[in-house]
């Protein structure tokens, strides 16, 4: 396997864009991050999209050819990844082990979703098809409803409170306050993150990420690049909730992360900061779990010591998660941190980076490892 470089970051802010359509945001991702790798379109030799729903937001499919094309990359390979919320972390796993084999040289991986195009219930009904329909969505569970029983199972086992929940997304809203590129840049308190509209018992609208568009893309080259991909696993579980046995657990998640920490010969302790999949604050509190950054069970403690290394972007619940997007976009936030790019929100002498992208409520999980060359 060769080394595999992430050579050019592009993003477009994320938020409410009523006069964007996806293309146009993907297209300016994908232009900055070869503007920032100093590649011409030419020398990209396939393009590998990741996009959730754009079929249903949007009415457009065929949509990896119709954003490559409108990028001046044509006359190569231009597939589209759907793994729910971790669609673009699986584009990004296929890209890397695409260069990492000898497959191609230069590629570019892109992920991006437009949400707004819809109204919020129709929002809802389609994520929800991230879950399995018949015995999730048909009946009528949401995935607020799903991890907020995922976050009551956890109170019960492990007495994680309330206050936990809520100290993640006080810390998360806070990290997005120096993030020129967040959706929310609005600082709560624990009183106000306590006292949020109830979505589903025990989750308030503060304790869910946002309905966002946007776009991150990266250039990976091989041999080459200040930032290499040290590891990268993706691994799957059930869809469904009722096949579990704890639904406090991300087996795909401990999964990749083990494997990931193996091809980067590391181990947890190792990893100077993190950008994980906070789609509601339990996630994120479970995600540091089974990461290895604490014990099972003790997320809860962890993440009230609100640890400027996990999600200093402002995670999906402040900076946004524009589904499709948002596996590439963590890649994108570590290579920055890495290079000292962050500005604003720079996190000091770091130099090994985590990235932990989830889809669904636990069925996909991409892990990636990057680390200055």
């Amino acid at each position: 396997m060769k080394e595999v470089g992430v050579i050019g970051v592009g993003k477009t802010p994320f938020g409410a864009f009523a006069g964007r359509d996806l293309r146009s945001l993907a297209v300016e991702a994908v232009q900055n991050a070869l503007a920032g790798a100093g590649t011409e379109p030419a020398e990209v030799q396939a393009f590998f999209l990741g996009n959730f729903a754009g079929p249903s937001f949007t009415g457009q499919s065929h949509l990896a050819p119709y954003v490559a094309g409108a990028a001046g990359l044509t006359g190569i390979p231009a597939t589209r990844y759907e793994a729910a919320c971790a669609s673009s972390g699986a584009a990004f796993h296929a890209a890397w082990q695409a260069v990492a084999s000898g497959i191609y040289d230069t590629v570019v991986v892109c992920g991006v979703e437009k949400m707004t195009s819809q109204p919020t219930a129709r929002v809802a009904q389609i994520l929800a098809m991230a879950g399995d329909v018949s015995a999730e969505a048909l009946p009528g569970a949401t995935f607020p409803a799903i991890f907020a029983m995922i976050a009551r199972r956890h109170m019960y086992q492990y007495g994680t409170t309330r206050e936990h929940l809520a100290s993640v997304a006080v810390k998360n809203h806070e990290n997005a306050m120096t993030n020129p590129w967040a959706h929310m840049k609005k600082a709560i308190t624990m009183e106000q993150a306590l006292a949020g509209k109830p979505i589903a018992e025990p989750l308030t609208i503060y304790d869910c990420s946002l309905v966002s568009d946007g776009a991150a893309a990266v250039v990976l080259k091989a041999g080459t690049g200040s930032v290499r991909v040290l590891g990268c696993a993706q691994t799957s579980d059930y869809v469904a909730l009722e096949a579990k046995s704890d639904i406090t657990a991300l087996p795909a998640v401990q999964l990749s992360a083990r494997k990931a920490y193996a091809e980067a010969g590391l181990t947890p302790r190792e990893i100077d900061f993190a950008e994980v999949h906070d789609c509601f604050t339990i996630a994120e509190i479970l995600a540091v779990e089974e990461l290895g950054f604490c014990a099972k069970g003790e997320g809860g403690p962890f993440s009230q010591a609100r640890a400027k290394t996990v999600n200093r972007s402002g995670g999906l619940k402040a900076k946004g998660h524009p589904v499709g997007a948002t596996g590439v976009a963590q890649i994108a936030d570590v290579t920055l941190q890495l290079r000292g790019q962050a500005e604003g929100w720079q996190l000091p002498n770091v130099t090994i980076g985590l990235a932990q992208n989830l889809g669904g409520s636990g069925a996909t999980s991409v892990v990636t490892i990057l680390g200055k060359a």
